[in-house]
């Protein structure tokens, strides 16, 4: 299987499956003297992994991350970093009864007709547990921009969940860590709470919105036509399971817009330029303005639900399917601290290519 790899100059490999021995990913381009250790990626890692509440699987997975090299008396050598996460608490039985049957709404039948072979124990490699290597590799990204970029906030958190959404004019920066769902509206946590439970008793799932905002990025990262920031941070996104839909800035909404209402007016403030607004979520042409570079995707609902499903098997019969065993009743949770990963090694790598190309910024203004 190929592309397996992300990245330009900071690059992320990742490997293995959900129900194999273990996965992990292998970071090249990392600049050398970076502080880092196990314990620094844990923390990211301890933000994804399953069970941690009833809204989650309740699979028991420490995903305690294991550096094997690339790191040399606590800070990157330059080489490629290769992260290791055992899996633990497989239950490869939970899978056995749909060996032959193709899951809806999972990419068994895809994969199926075009390898002719699908490792059918929790989806093999199509696994949302694979985003546990990026977490990973997004701590060292994290550890790079902390060095490098120390001004660079990432921060995920939902704003919807089925048809219920955030009240903006709640939003609570400190309050996204303080709930279950990664949310800035404790009144939404609460109300999303009740919603949740009874989806989840009922054996059924639902989807979720996420956003990530990078604060502090500042303006000159990407590049025009095919090295736009958003092309990329739009890839990366759509790259994590589930996600169907990712917007940048006002998104889909800007196409209700006018221009007037759409054009982000600047004027000249102490420090330089300062925008009446951020409709282009902190991206111009392919390039960081140094507002907020915000972008939204939307998750599927998890397609591993009690609720019978019609269904073929391999010898193409119609049949009907259960999917039994332990799952997100919304994957979204979870896909929160992937997109802060994944964000984190877009702006890691954009910064080293901006660094590279241009240095510093040759544009002055005032």
């Amino acid at each position: 299987m190929s592309l397996n790899t992300f990245g330009h100059l900071f690059r992320v490999t990742t490997w293995g499956e959900s129900h194999g021995p273990a996965l992990g990913a292998t970071v090249d381009g990392c600049p050398p003297g970076v502080p880092v250790d196990a314990g620094q990626l844990q923390e990211w890692l301890d933000r994804r992994k399953p069970g941690q509440s009833r809204f989650t699987t309740q699979r028991q997975e420490p995903d305690a991350v294991e550096i094997l090299s690339g790191v040399f008396q606590g800070q990157t050598t330059g080489t490629p970093i290769q992260l290791m996460i055992r899996n633990t608490d497989q239950r490869s039985k939970d899978y056995s009864e749909i060996a032959e049957k193709f899951r809806p709404g999972h990419a068994d039948i895809t994969y199926w007709q075009k390898y002719g072979i699908r490792d059918y124990r929790g989806g093999g490699r199509s696994s949302a547990r694979e985003t546990a290597a990026r977490v990973a590799a997004g701590g060292v990204a994290r550890a790079a921009l902390g060095l490098l970029a120390p001004g660079i906030q990432i921060t995920g958190y939902m704003v919807q969940i089925g048809p219920h959404r955030i009240d903006r004019a709640r939003f609570d920066w400190d309050e996204i860590a303080r709930n279950p769902f990664w949310v800035p509206d404790a009144q939404a946590a609460s109300d999303w709470a009740t919603y949740l439970d009874g989806l989840r008793k009922s054996g059924d799932s639902v989807g979720a919105v996420v956003e990530v905002a990078a604060r502090g990025v500042p303006a000159g990262l990407g590049a025009p036509i095919y090295g736009k920031l958003d092309t990329d941070l739009a890839a990366a996104m759509m790259s994590i399971n589930a996600v169907k839909g990712v917007e940048i800035g006002e998104g889909m909404a800007a196409a209700t817009l006018t221009g007037s209402e759409n054009a982000d007016e600047i004027t000249m403030g102490p420090d330089g330029p300062v925008y009446s607004s951020n409709h282009a979520g902190g991206i111009l042409g392919g390039i960081s303005t140094g507002q907020d570079v915000v972008v939204r995707f939307a998750v599927k609902p998890t397609s591993s639900i009690l609720t019978p499903r019609r269904t073929i098997t391999k010898s193409g019969e119609d049949t009907e399917i259960v999917t039994k065993g332990r799952h997100d009743p919304c994957v979204g949770i979870r896909a929160v601290p992937v997109a802060e990963a994944m964000a984190a090694c877009v702006i890691l790598d954009h910064w080293l290519l901006h660094r590279g190309q241009v240095g510093e910024n040759r544009g002055q203004i005032g």
